[in-house]
């Protein structure tokens, strides 16, 4: 469906550039899929899970969560790339929440007996859906890169970002550096994207803010259904403080490497000489 669209002939001008917008919705929201239909589920369940069900409602997302996976891989909405990627991101994943909740960051408040520690397995797949939106959309809209960085520098601050997750507990907080060599690594990055008959760039910076941004908005989703709270959160539901995004961003970076090990950046075949640079992926 997605190749038909790309194909369907529109005249210039106006209709052009909205139809291009609209694709550029539906390729998004396409690349979406599997965070959808998670958030859906939260949100389905906290409403409507009956007290007396015969499993807990923790145990049916994770339930749910692996009967999406399979369905995408059967129809081959997926590709199994695209699942490899959700498994690392699921064990990666998975491992910061034992540590988070082992350290009071955040709970899981209601029972459940498929869990590891006090981390129910549904949440790694809510990780493994940025990883799963972010394999998609690299594929869906053809992803290529001007002056990205070379590999081994972009994994050795993933690394770093992984590490402070766990290291601020003890050790300064080094974020305010970690955004910083970000920022030098990448400011002359540019992401180009192709919605239809031909490739847009925008700044690779710009681009993980505006996903970050998404992913807070999931997260007050999910913290309102329940799935999740923070000890602020104890005394109600609240939006969690905009301040958060700075984590989902740093989460971002992280997740973006992790899809880039098995999706190498590729530069365009023609760089416009307004972007200029190259680049770098050794």
């Amino acid at each position: 469906m997605r190749e038909a669209l790309e194909q369907r002939h529109v005249r210039a001008g106006a209709p052009h550039l909205l139809f291009e917008f609209a694709l550029f919705v539906f390729k998004q929201g396409w690349a979406c899929l599997f965070g959808a239909l998670m958030l859906g589920a939260l949100l389905l369940t906290h409403f409507w899970w009956p007290a007396g069900a015969p499993i807990a409602r923790y145990d049916a997302l994770t339930l749910w969560a692996l009967a999406v996976q399979g369905t995408l891989l059967a129809t081959r909405l997926e590709t199994w790339r695209e699942a490899s990627v959700i498994l690392i991101f699921h064990l990666v994943g998975t491992a910061m929440e034992l540590f988070k909740t082992a350290h009071g960051s955040w709970t899981y408040p209601e029972p459940s007996l498929l869990r590891i520690g006090g981390v129910p397995l549904f949440s790694g797949f809510m990780y493994a859906s940025v990883g799963s939106y972010i394999a998609r959309v690299w594929r869906g809209f053809d992803f290529r890169f001007v002056g990205y960085p070379r590999r081994r520098w972009s994994v050795l601050l993933a690394a770093a970002i992984y590490a402070n997750f766990f290291t601020h507990h003890w050790l300064p907080d080094v974020r305010v550096l970690l955004f910083a060599l970000i920022s030098l690594l990448y400011w002359r990055t540019r992401v180009m994207f192709r919605t239809l008959d031909r490739y847009r760039a925008m700044p690779l910076l710009l681009g993980w803010l505006l996903v970050s941004l998404f992913i807070w908005l999931a997260e007050n989703i999910g913290t309102f259904a329940n799935a999740w709270r923070y000890p602020a959160q104890a005394g109600g539901w609240h939006l969690v403080p905009i301040g958060k995004l700075g984590a989902w961003y740093l989460l971002m970076y992280i997740s973006f490497v992790l899809v880039s090990l098995v999706s190498p950046p590729r530069a365009p075949t023609c760089i416009p000489a307004r972007l200029g640079g190259g680049s770098r992926t050794n």
